[in-house]
């Protein structure tokens, strides 16, 4: 399959090194937002309205989550979920530059995309509870509110992969990197964690998903889900073997050729052109 390539370098703009919030960054926030479970909700407060989504208005949020007991925060994919005994889940999506802040503590201070040193003057959702209070901030209001999430467009959860849904998700036609970052097919993968697996398990990210044959496929799902595990005790989605060659537009980190770019899944994406088949 033809890919453009490219070797367009930024002579002022290096690559940041944080994370972006993907699957690793999504379940930090998961567990530093779980403290609240048991607290009941004294106050809830959307600053800019425009971050909640659907048909839900500040009112009606305020009046579904009002003194209702957190009894659970789960994560799904992307979604990080804030359950009530009220029957209502609060979900949050991030998108690129949105990041959770408990009581003053930021488990991830700095992301990728997002302001140099974080951001913690543009707050789009304040949630007071009796055990703590929960704050998202989101300088390019990417991310958005969902009251009642309809999750069941979500594909399997990236960390729990098996080979069957694997091979499920990849019945397309479309570049391979491009059915991974769908998140109706795997559900948590971005653009960093799907560069390393694919690198990592060798094979080239604009390949037609549906040309893998059955070794292949094992082969990447067992990966994905090592790779997400060992990235998740490192710290991050940004601590792969590969990302210190991607900032810099590098050579492969295992036989020294020089990384290939391309714009694949609408994601600037590195591989290495030998290794990767």
């Amino acid at each position: 399959m033809s890919q453009r390539r490219s070797t367009w370098r930024s002579p002022t703009a290096p690559e940041r090194t944080g994370p972006l919030p993907e699957l690793l960054e999504v379940e930090a926030y998961r567990r530093a937002t779980a403290v609240v479970v048991g607290g009941v909700i004294t106050a809830v407060q959307c600053p800019d309205p425009r971050f909640l989504r659907r048909t839900v208005d500040a009112a009606e949020l305020s009046a579904a989550l009002a003194d209702a007991a957190v009894v659970a925060v789960e994560r799904r994919g992307k979604v990080m979920l804030v359950c009530t005994d009220a029957g209502h889940t609060l979900g949050v999506r991030f998108a690129m530059t949105g990041r959770v802040i408990v009581d003053g503590h930021e488990p991830i201070p700095e992301l990728k995309y997002g302001p140099r040193g974080g951001d913690t003057a543009s707050p789009r959702f304040i949630m007071s509870t009796t055990a703590g209070t929960v704050t998202v901030v989101d300088p390019r209001r990417l991310g958005s509110l969902h009251l009642d999430p309809d999750l069941t467009q979500l594909g399997p959860d990236a960390s729990t992969l098996s080979v069957a849904e694997l091979r499920s998700a990849l019945e397309c036609r479309r570049p391979l990197k491009a059915a991974l970052l769908d998140q109706g097919r795997v559900a948590g993968l971005g653009n960093l964690l799907a560069d390393e697996s694919l690198w990592r398990a060798r094979l080239a990210p604009g390949r037609p998903a549906l040309d893998l044959d059955m070794d292949e496929e094992r082969r990447l799902a067992r990966t994905i889900v090592a790779t997400v595990a060992q990235l998740g005790r490192r710290g991050g989605s940004h601590t792969g073997d590969l990302q210190a060659a991607r900032d810099a537009r590098g050579a492969c980190p295992r036989c020294g050729t020089p990384l290939q770019v391309a714009r694949i899944g609408g994601r600037t994406t590195l591989w290495c052109p030998v290794e990767q088949r």
